[in-house]
């Protein structure tokens, strides 16, 4: 049977009056937005391919293999992929406009290109010149395997990958791209899906595996735009974090099915592209002399993906000459630190009624564990009473209502990290440790309460 070509309707929701243009309002039930794009027709496409017979097989009888990896010169970016692009995956990378995901994968692209791997960069977006531009500006040279292609055409894509035979495909924006058997416009979800669907023919190719990498548009509610069914179809989801001016951006797999769904990698954006920050306890942590104390200033230790991070909680208290005093967290919920201070003042009998309370953290990295709770207690009695902590303690637990210490996850992990870098000390919740821990540099001070931990660190408590 002959290819029969799909046609765009517009439906409306409400009383599912068909128009053949998309418009504000339906013309029968005078509803506003009521109108959705759909799809009538034909629905076989000329590059669909044919039906194959598949049986069922025994899941015991299937053979196992790990895909073959193509391994950067990125260390963090592998890291976040788990170890590496796999040769037959399709995956995308979302982030707001400006945030680097275009020099990241100018990046791959050419580090890739010199292990004598061929790239070809399709984008919708920019000119030849304009990514040209891009390139220069921050890499030392471009290699000879990297093509690029400027256009909207995904039909032109296909044909030029048949031609160029390229390792690795590079999608910027999928939702810019089209195929002329569908009439809808760019960025609709019927075209944005068959692009897709055909890069995902293309990766899985039992003969001529390639990876595919496609960036996707972010919307206001930080997601990725279209239908949820594109990130169903993707192998990995790579979100890049990091306002714009920013220095610091994490890049984190939301989606790996090759890896760890979570994993964090931490770059720094510089005038040279993304460069990785390997060691990120250094740029979330003031290096300071043991003799230097500085008050308003804790340490304690977040999971970032599989790897245990040092962080410094720094806050400043004042007195207020208002009614309502500020309470400001740069790197957290004011709930949550209303709730923390409400806990120090009634557990731990240091008034704050009359004090503005500013809490950052070094770095500007957010706090999502309970975690880190203690240290941000500490820090503000370290303000309160400006009197330092010494740099070599750190804090790892949860603070209760009751004032009571909670134990946190992972802490083993966290605290071997510790003993690698040399601290002496670490507080921690009653029981939270094993007694047994094969640790060479820290000692662990376990306690029960709020109240016996700033006895401990600060001497007798002020009323």
């Amino acid at each position: 049977m002959a290819n029969l070509k799909l046609k765009t309707v517009y439906k409306c929701t409400n009383c599912h009056n068909e128009s053949l243009k998309w418009q504000g309002k339906c013309d029968v039930c005078q509803q506003w937005n009521t109108l959705e794009e759909t799809m009538i027709g034909g629905t076989s496409s000329s590059r669909k391919s044919k039906n194959k017979t598949i049986t069922p097989k025994r899941l015991s009888e299937v053979l196992s293999s790990n895909s073959d990896r193509i391994v950067t010169s990125i260390s963090e970016f592998n890291r976040v992929m788990g170890g590496g692009i796999v040769k037959d995956s399709i995956t995308i990378i979302t982030a707001k406009p400006g945030a680097g995901k275009s020099t990241l994968l100018l990046q791959v692209s050419q580090d890739i290109a010199l292990k004598g791997y061929k790239v070809l960069y399709a984008s919708g977006e920019e000119s030849d010149s304009q990514i040209k531009n891009r390139a220069e500006r921050i890499l030392d040279q471009i290699d000879k395997n990297i093509w690029v292609y400027s256009d909207t055409s995904m039909n032109n894509v296909l044909t030029s990958i048949e031609e160029i035979d390229p390792d690795l495909i590079i999608i910027d924006s999928i939702q810019t791209f089209v195929l002329e058997e569908f009439s809808s416009r760019p960025g609709s979800p019927t075209q944005t899906m068959e692009c897709a669907n055909e890069l995902q023919r293309l990766a899985k190719n039992d003969k001529r595996p390639r990876a595919v990498i496609m960036v996707g548009q972010m919307t206001k509610d930080d997601e990725i735009a279209g239908l949820r069914a594109l990130e169903h179809l993707v192998d990995t989801v790579l979100i890049i974090d990091g306002e714009n001016g920013e220095e610091l951006k994490g890049l984190t797999s939301s989606k790996n099915r090759y890896g760890s769904t979570g994993e964090i990698g931490f770059f720094a954006m510089t005038e040279h592209g993304m460069t990785s920050i390997e060691n990120p306890s250094e740029f979330f942590m003031t290096k300071r002399e043991d003799s230097n104390l500085v008050s308003g200033s804790a340490l304690t230790v977040v999971k970032e993906g599989s790897r245990p991070i040092i962080l410094e909680v720094e806050s400043l208290v004042s007195n207020s000459f208002t009614p309502y005093p500020s309470r400001i967290g740069e790197c957290m919920r004011r709930d949550q630190l209303n709730t923390l201070l409400s806990v120090l003042e009634q557990r731990g009998g240091i008034e704050l009624f009359n004090k503005n309370v500013v809490v950052k953290t070094t770095g500007g990295l957010k706090l999502k564990e309970q975690s880190v709770n203690l240290a941000v207690i500490m820090s503000i009695v370290s303000s309160v009473k400006n009197k330092g902590i010494p740099n070599d303690t750190v804090f790892i637990a949860d603070l209760g209502l009751t004032g009571e210490l909670k134990r946190v996850p992972s802490l083993d992990s966290r605290i071997r990290e510790l003993d690698r870098m040399g601290f002496r000390k670490v507080y921690v919740a009653k029981n939270a440790v094993k007694k047994d821990a094969d640790l060479k540099h820290i000692k662990v001070i376990s306690l029960n309460t709020l109240n016996e931990v700033i006895r401990d660190v600060f001497g007798a408590l002020q009323s």
